[in-house]
């Protein structure tokens, strides 16, 4: 919303520093701040409300180092997340937009079932929360909506020039319009020198049914980064710092795809008006860090499926507009081993149960994160070492914008 108040200032009345609202870097600054504001300042009152409705965590005795402790600790705490993206996102980005639209259909929609599963957990005392056929269908028609936004909407497009530009060039063949905005399937292939892959190429169908494909694997895509980031949660600070971490190194690809001469540059799609997702991402890692403020050990509150399912939903719906979502696996790596431990723990009990009568099992426990608890390590080393191996892995996915 002050993108056009400041816009309207600046063309009507050349108010001093109105250009400034002019600039996704400026902008997204402000965001970051008042995201992580929100957090620090306002945690604080949702936190006591959640307590004054006595919205707390039940938990399981599992064995675990701490985890009794945690016992009464108020859930729900997704809602400092949400509330620290929705409010920056409104005021400091160009809300028209299609690509920040959609990313607030994704907040809202993820933010809603996550806070059903967590009402049935803690209000219905029903440990086991939504049904995860019912959270399946609620991501499956969310991939479906963005799957077909980002397939069939005009202004979902990635720009070609009339001629193979040089960073030089580029500002002059735009100035003269020598280029062409098209629909395009085409995603970016991390490093390879060819590093484009088209959706159409592994569908035999032909083109008329082509977003079938495409929004299946958007669907896919989306359900498993928000799962991963589901089973992450479960260490303080874990799937928040993960997040931020992230966040953080999808800001960048964003700015970069969004960049015209940085894009050409590098050799990746240049996708007009995205550069308002660097907007989001940077709202979207003040949200987290503003959370972890509460949420880092020993937690005072945890965020939930409110918040895991939608921040998960949010990185992958921001690296497919991208046209980064190839780099997923390396960008989640921590979810994706996460989700792997609890996929090879119940492969593995159900076929030694079945050749030996008795279920065996490959890790102490799953998710991952508790294995290393059973091992005796205290659960702030295990998260240092989680977000120590995140980061190693979002500088690589950076790096890969020139490794060719």
């Amino acid at each position: 919303m002050f993108y056009y108040l400041f816009q309207y200032l600046d063309q009507e009345f050349n108010f001093p520093g109105a250009g400034l609202f002019q600039y996704i870097s400026f902008r997204a600054g402000l965001a970051a701040m008042l995201s992580l504001l929100i957090g620090m300042t306002f945690g604080k009152q949702i936190i006591q409300f959640l307590q004054k409705k006595q919205i707390g965590e039940i938990v399981r005795d599992l064995g675990l180092q701490g985890q009794i402790e945690k016992k009464g600790t108020p859930t729900m705490g997704g809602v400092i997340i949400l509330s620290g993206i929705l409010v920056p996102v409104l005021l400091f980005t160009r809300v028209t937009n299609v690509y920040v639209v959609l990313l607030l259909i994704v907040t809202v929609m993820t933010g809603l079932i996550g806070f059903v599963d967590d009402y049935i957990k803690v209000f219905l005392k029903n440990k086991e929360g939504l049904k995860g056929r019912f959270k399946i269908v609620g991501q499956v028609v969310m991939g479906v909506v963005v799957g077909s936004v980002l397939y069939f909407n005009q202004h979902v497009v990635k720009r070609q020039f009339d001629q193979t530009p040089t960073s030089e060039t580029v500002v002059r063949l735009m100035r003269e319009r020598a280029y062409q905005d098209v629909k395009s399937t085409h995603t970016t292939i991390p490093f390879v020198k060819n590093n484009e892959l088209d959706y159409a190429d592994f569908w035999p169908f032909g083109q008329s049914s082509l977003w079938v494909f495409y929004v299946l694997v958007v669907t896919f895509i989306i359900t498993a980064v928000s799962n991963g980031a589901n089973i992450t949660d479960g260490l303080d600070g874990l799937a928040g710092g993960t997040s931020a971490i992230i966040g953080l190194t999808l800001a960048a690809l964003a700015y970069v795809s969004g960049n015209a001469i940085i894009a050409t540059y590098l050799n990746i799609p240049y996708i007009p008006n995205s550069g308002e997702v660097t907007i989001f991402c940077l709202a979207f890692v003040g949200a987290c860090v503003g959370f972890l403020w509460y949420n880092s050990y020993p937690a005072q509150v945890f965020m939930g499926d409110t918040g895991s399912l939608a921040l998960g939903a949010l990185i992958a719906t921001i690296a497919i507009m991208i046209r980064k979502e190839i780099l997923l696996p390396v960008l989640c790596g921590v979810f994706l081993v996460e989700n792997l431990s609890v996929m090879i723990q119940v492969a593995y009990f159900k076929y030694t149960r079945r050749k030996y009568g008795e279920g065996r099992r490959i890790f102490l426990m799953s998710p991952l994160h508790h294995h290393y608890q059973k091992k005796g390590l205290h659960e702030v080393k295990i998260v240092n070492r989680f977000l120590i191996v995140q980061v190693l892995l979002a500088l690589l996915c950076v790096v890969s914008l020139k490794i060719r």
